[in-house]
């Protein structure tokens, strides 16, 4: 089904807009049952209950146990379809896709880990809506992650004082570093591998401009109206809210970032727009020049961050490794487990997914778009939302003239169910988890796996039915 020069968690890798490396897609998808999807079930529910049920075993060994499931999906791989498929399969989603994954997320956090925005702030209501809004600008800019982890230590110390923050940082999760960055490509992954496979670069701001802004207007409406009645309600007992804040002039440190951070997406944009021709193989990876000069800005951008940046700016902004180190881990162990489970999504019809596939065409062979969108947009809550935005891109024809006319609306449920639902679950989008780690760093509560998934289905499937009905019925 997918064009063999797509990597499955290149996608991934594209959590920045990139699509690294090449492979040939070696595991046979079609015959793979459902068992193969037991290690990636096992980390998910891992993920979702370690911290619940056995909170000091996992802190101090959730590495270990993202280990083991990937070594559990592994060795299978080498038991039934032998040592050349099954390295490199796993080359494939480690070297083609985990390790310039890291080398994004992590550059991007140190990068704007070194960015302080000084000032007397106060989490209130109307300050805190005003940050949600200007990540939403952002994250159209540099993208989710980048608008995410440039705001979201400037929001953290507005709310220092705040007994009720948990709210904020769950629509910070459902705005910024998900449903806002819909409009460009450089917003979110999916819509930059659409930008790579033909779509125009402004076709989504075009179609997509009235459905986003509705939908991040609500959200802003409903967050502004929670967290006016929260402030008023802890402003009895919260003396510290109450007290004086001393006035500090307004501006950023560490300035040299902003460029490093354009810098960073410059280079996204350069491995869509330029093309060398030149690649280099490698265990059966097609490793592209291009993606090699984009990782080498990345790296460069972080190493420069580090030297350039003065200590007491990531000490005023209360920089730490662990959040990088916790993703870095965790992933490793999606990324192994997911292999098999995405070329069984992959395989489509033929594949152990068949009955999830047929639900996307009606009778007279139309597709049906609300099927697209509520299918992508829940694969992607588990799926990671690069890779399932591929799979359905494909499964609607995998033709950008078609899908940017005649098939418009099934490219908008395409790109807003991967879009929109990667905020439905902690692992629906890097940045989720990459927010709630530095969040947890800093002593805030944040809910359990389960936790945050009540609150997204309870406050964004209300809104993804208004909208299904108003723009895909």
């Amino acid at each position: 089904m997918m064009n063999k020069k797509t990597t499955f968690l290149g996608a991934v890798a594209a959590l920045s807009g990139l699509l690294p490396i090449s492979a040939h897609a070696a595991l046979p998808g079609a015959e793979l049952s459902l068992c193969w999807a037991i290690p990636f079930a096992g980390i998910l529910l891992s993920i979702a209950l370690g911290p619940l049920l056995f909170a000091h075993f996992w802190h101090k060994n959730y590495g270990k146990v993202a280990l083991m499931w990937a070594v559990l999906a592994a060795v299978p791989l080498f038991m039934f379809f032998g040592t050349q498929t099954s390295v490199e399969a796993l080359a494939h989603a480690l070297i083609g896709d985990y390790v310039p994954f890291i080398i994004f997320v992590g550059s991007l956090y140190i990068v704007a880990g070194g960015i302080h925005l000084r000032g007397s702030f106060v989490g209130k209501p109307w300050l805190n809506t005003t940050f949600l809004l200007s990540g939403a600008i952002l994250a159209n800019l540099m993208g989710t992650t980048g608008a995410a982890m440039l705001l979201i230590r400037p929001l953290l110390n507005a709310n220092r004082r705040r007994h009720y923050q948990m709210h904020t940082y769950i629509f910070f999760i459902f705005i910024v570093a998900n449903i806002a960055g819909s409009l460009t490509p450089l917003g979110d992954p999916p819509l930059f591998l659409g930008f790579l496979r033909g779509v125009t670069f402004f076709w989504t701001a075009g179609h997509l401009w009235e459905v986003t802004g509705l939908a991040v207007g609500l959200l802003l409406i409903i967050y502004f109206l929670l967290d006016t009645w929260l402030y008023k309600k802890e402003l009895k007992d919260n003396e510290e809210l109450k007290k004086p804040v001393a006035y500090v002039p307004f501006g950023f440190e560490g300035s040299v970032n902003f460029v490093l951070l354009a810098c960073i997406v410059g280079a996204v944009l350069m491995s869509g727009f330029w093309k060398t021709g030149v690649e280099y193989h490698f265990l059966g990876l097609h490793i592209a020049l291009e993606s090699l000069i984009r990782d080498a800005i990345f790296a460069t951008a972080a190493i420069l961050s580090l030297i350039l940046t003065k200590k007491e700016y990531r000490e005023a902004n209360q920089f730490s490794w662990e959040p990088i180190l916790e993703v870095g881990k965790l992933f490793f162990g999606i990324f192994v487990t997911i292999v098999p489970v995405l070329e069984m999504l992959r395989a489509g019809s033929s594949g152990a997914f068949a009955p999830v596939v047929a639900l996307v065409t009606g009778p007279d062979g139309q597709p049906v778009n609300a099927a697209y969108f509520w299918l992508t947009g829940m694969l992607s809550s588990f799926l990671d939302n690069a890779p399932t935005y591929l799979a359905f891109f494909n499964l609607a024809g995998g033709d950008p003239a078609y899908l940017m006319t005649t098939g418009a609306h099934t490219l908008m449920a395409i790109s807003m169910g991967a879009v929109f639902m990667g905020a439905m679950t902690y692992i629906g989008n890097a940045p989720n988890f990459m927010v709630v780690s530095i969040v947890q760093n800093r002593g805030v509560k944040m809910p359990s796996f389960f936790g945050f998934m009540a609150w997204s289905y309870g406050i964004l499937v209300p809104i993804f039915l208004v909208l299904t009905w108003l723009f895909l019925m």
